[in-house]
């Protein structure tokens, strides 16, 4: 494969992990390649990230596919061994304690002075000792071989260092004070590092025995603003915590730049007339009154049961961050009992701390704790009618999943026919809706539901909404 071609399938496979390339970046990447040392691998990668990446969230993605189309060079072959050429497993391997395999120990006593020394020199070739060591594992098809990191880490296990790598940062000092906090924060800095450089030369070798585009496919995580609300990780959850504000702030700065260009207000006559006396009366150019956006009142009604309680979280986060759009916003949670929780967001307030404090202190149960659509629309209408008039936008936020229970149908319609607006947010697949318990179909003919699995059709949603389209 020639560079170019390389160059080819790199930013495709980019595109296809959810980085938006334009054609111009992709040229101005390629003009970047005769300024700078091919053979320097991590100028290469600054230069092609400088080009093709626009958003901090996305380089992650960049930084695995990049590994895989442009791995570091070691002069081993990683050529997989046939069915005669592969070790017979040691009989004896299941009888010796982990600490008795010698090939074990040695990189067990690399791995623990590079955590303790964090020399990166020694990095390289720590990973691919490992690698070649413990990362060959069965293929899917018979007498093929494949490489695998979670072997690796396996056998290496390097959080199990941690205890003698304390004892020698705190050189004999006490436990539990600042000290060893700091010491855990190094090491386990140093110890995703190891894993990163496992990850690199495993998927070096995947890459080898098949194709650069399928290790790409199958090794790259989605972006962040790709990741699903309902499986997200802990780790994801952070990260969505840390995107929302920046993403508020976007799609404001945007929604202010649309309604600046937005239709024109009526003509100012004076100004036009008095602009064209420079012209010899004649009206060259005509001056209109800047239009006043009409801004809404914006009610949310969201179910905070368990199974939707992540992606609740993040749009009460994303709306109330963006609450200077709207003249109003009232929102209310539920599970099987109602409860107004615009309280807990007040002005100036830590939005995470609101939603921590809302599903502490709100009252969203009844009797069983389970998701009643049905009941929750009865009482909204008896007690919070009024909230909803001909300038209101009534958003819902849930997986229409009831229970089995009656989902009040009559009373979501008067609901919705009061309301200038009215969506559904859903943040099960499309595929999903209608199976099982759920009441998708029926409640989507009452009230427009939208697919909302992630923060990419979270941001477009609340820009489609506060924008009018």
């Amino acid at each position: 494969m020639t560079m170019l071609d390389r160059h080819l399938h790199f930013v495709a496979a980019l595109r296809e992990a959810g980085l938006p390339v334009s054609v111009a970046e992709d040229l101005d990447a390629v003009e970047t390649l005769p300024v700078v040392d091919l053979l320097d691998r991590e100028q290469l990668r600054s230069a092609m990230a400088a080009t093709l990446v626009k958003r901090q969230h996305h380089r992650p993605a960049f930084d695995t596919v990049f590994d895989v189309f442009f791995p570091p060079v070691t002069g081993e072959s990683v050529a997989p061994p046939s069915d005669t050429e592969v070790p017979p497993r040691d009989p004896d391997a299941a009888d010796r304690g982990p600490l008795e395999d010698p090939v074990r120990d040695r990189l067990r006593a690399d791995a623990f002075e590079y955590l303790l020394d964090g020399d990166d020199r020694m990095l390289d070739g720590l990973a691919r000792e490992a690698v070649s060591a413990f990362g060959r594992v069965a293929g899917r098809a018979s007498g093929q071989s494949s490489w695998s990191r979670l072997a690796v880490l396996q056998r290496l296990s390097p959080e199990t260092l941690m205890a003698g790598l304390l004892d020698a940062f705190l050189a004999g000092g006490e436990r539990g004070g600042l000290a060893e906090r700091q010491a855990r924060t190094v090491i386990a800095d140093r110890i995703a590092r190891l894993e990163r450089r496992i990850d690199v030369d495993v998927r070096r070798r995947l890459a080898e025995l098949s194709d650069a585009d399928s290790v790409a496919r199958t090794a790259r995580r989605p972006t962040i603003d790709q990741v699903g609300f309902l499986s997200a990780t802990r780790a994801d959850l952070v990260a969505l915590r840390r995107e929302i504000q920046p993403l508020a702030r976007r799609l404001a700065t945007r929604l202010a730049i649309d309604q600046r260009r937005g239709s024109r207000g009526q003509l100012d006559f004076r100004r036009t007339i008095r602009a064209s006396l420079s012209t010899g009366g004649v009206p060259v150019e005509t001056h209109y009154r800047p239009k006043r956006p009409l801004k809404s009142d914006l009610v949310v009604l969201c179910d905070v049961s368990d199974s939707v309680s992540s992606f609740a979280q993040f749009t009460l986060l994303l709306v109330y961050a963006l609450r200077e759009v709207f003249t109003k916003v009232r929102a209310f949670a539920f599970v099987d009992e109602l409860d107004e929780v615009t309280r807990f967001f007040r002005p100036g307030g830590d939005p995470v701390e609101a939603v921590a404090r809302l599903t502490a202190e709100a009252d969203v149960t009844w009797l069983l704790g389970r998701t009643d659509y049905g009941r929750a629309f009865e009482l909204f209408a008896e007690r919070y009618a009024d909230a909803i008039g001909p300038r209101t936008s009534l958003l819902i936020l849930g997986d229409a999943r009831s229970n089995y229970g009656d989902v009040a149908l009559p009373t979501l319609r008067d609901l919705a026919g009061r309301a200038k607006h009215a969506y559904w947010l859903n943040p099960e697949r499309r595929s999903m809706w209608d199976t099982g318990d759920s009441r998708a179909g029926d409640l989507a003919e009452v009230v427009p539901m939208v697919e909302c699995r992630n923060l990419a059709q979270l941001s477009g949603f609340v820009r489609d909404l506060t924008t009018g389209h």
